[in-house]
């Protein structure tokens, strides 16, 4: 029988080192893709009671992004220049050998005392691979690759000597020195997997310690636990991955200002970016042997948030958004995984006004909760 993780709500914030914000709108958005920025909102946010920062992965100019900064170096800046957050790399097996980054991770690991994570991205760009002159994969291939990459990673940090072999990776008698840190709960790194088909909810099940879903409404989450707890039994996991949703987040002072702002974010979408998004993505996943994707059903306004950020529907007052946050978590969701059009101002005023409503709410409920920060 699965154990079921039931500790307190976490909160986690998408990292802009890629420019151009979350929405593909002209809508006015207060951020910046630099390091001294980012540096800012890391502490920010780790102030006001976030836990986690998760990077993105570009190594191309792409339809939403013209600017990036790599994922794995910005990360480690980003450890480097906070105390507790721990920040989660974005890597894409076929770009990266596993063997090297499990290295790098240790050695993150160890310069921010036990604070790196990784976040396996499986890849929907195809010119991010035929560009650099690598093989671009079909869905479900893509996604036998990130099992073996992930099962590599465990190997190498946990082994001493690691072998394996597979169709994608062959590793012989390796032994890593340092490993990264461990302890009782934390054998090494967290690793997450993420997306919405059923290669995805495979790999999350069976082999990842978070599972991060793209944006969804509260029967969406239903179905997807129960498929991945049935999954995660069915491999022989004591526990299910921990489980993350996406949302982005609009908090205003009445349920009014906030849904004129998403129909402002709407009204400004930039519509051939995000016709060639769709146009970029859908492709992408149709060679899924079940045809269920990451962006299958998205329509124009999910495509405007590329993470189907607006259908967890995290919009209006304080006081709703919490509430709705609190719904999340009584069906299981461990983790929200917030973005916002200002990061700095608004998730300093996430701290201050939704997530003490949020920890008021899970105490009423008898759920686990966590003390709040203490804002200076």
């Amino acid at each position: 029988m699965l154990t079921v993780h039931t500790g307190p709500l976490r909160f986690a914030y998408w990292v802009p080192n890629v420019s151009g914000g979350l929405v593909t709108s002209t809508v006015e958005q207060q951020t910046d893709y630099r390091h001294e920025y980012n540096v800012s909102v890391a502490r920010i946010a780790e102030q006001a009671g976030f836990e986690y920062a998760l990077t993105q992965v570009r190594t191309i100019t792409s339809h939403e992004a013209e600017y990036h900064h790599e994922s794995t170096s910005f990360a480690l800046a980003l450890l480097l220049a906070t105390e507790r957050l721990k920040v989660i790399t974005a890597v894409q097996p076929g770009l990266w050998h596993p063997g090297v980054l499990a290295s790098w991770l240790a050695t993150a690991d160890h310069l921010s005392n036990g604070r790196a994570a990784v976040n396996v991205v499986s890849g929907w760009l195809k010119e991010e691979f035929t560009q650099l002159g690598e093989p671009w994969l079909e869905h479900d291939e893509r996604y036998r690759r990130s099992a073996e990459f992930i099962q590599v990673l465990k190997a190498i940090w946990t082994e001493s000597p690691a072998n394996y072999a597979g169709d994608f990776y062959r590793v012989h008698d390796v032994t890593l020195k340092p490993k990264p840190l461990s302890w009782v709960g934390r054998p090494h790194p967290e690793i997450c997997q993420g997306g919405n088909s059923t290669a995805d909810r495979g790999n999350g099940a069976r082999y990842a310690d978070w599972y991060f879903s793209n944006g969804s409404d509260f029967d969406g989450v239903t179905a997807q636990l129960a498929d991945l707890r049935r999954i995660a039994a069915d491999s022989g996991r004591a526990e299910p991955p921990r489980f993350g949703l996406n949302g982005f987040v609009i908090v205003r002072d009445t349920e009014a200002e906030a849904q004129d702002a998403l129909r402002e974010i709407i009204a400004k979408a930039q519509v051939p970016a995000i016709q060639g998004f769709g146009t970029t993505v859908r492709p992408a996943d149709a060679s899924a042997a079940d045809h269920r994707s990451i962006w299958a059903d998205a329509d124009f306004e999910d495509l405007a948030q590329y993470n189907d950020g607006f259908r967890t529907r995290l919009i209006g007052t304080a006081e709703h958004v919490a509430e709705r946050i609190v719904s999340y978590r009584k069906l299981g969701v461990n983790l929200i995984l917030a973005g916002f059009l200002h990061p700095q101002e608004e998730i300093e005023a996430f701290g201050r006004t939704v997530l003490p409503l949020v920890r008021e709410l899970e105490e009423h409920a008898g759920l686990t909760t966590a003390p709040l920060p203490a804002l200076s």
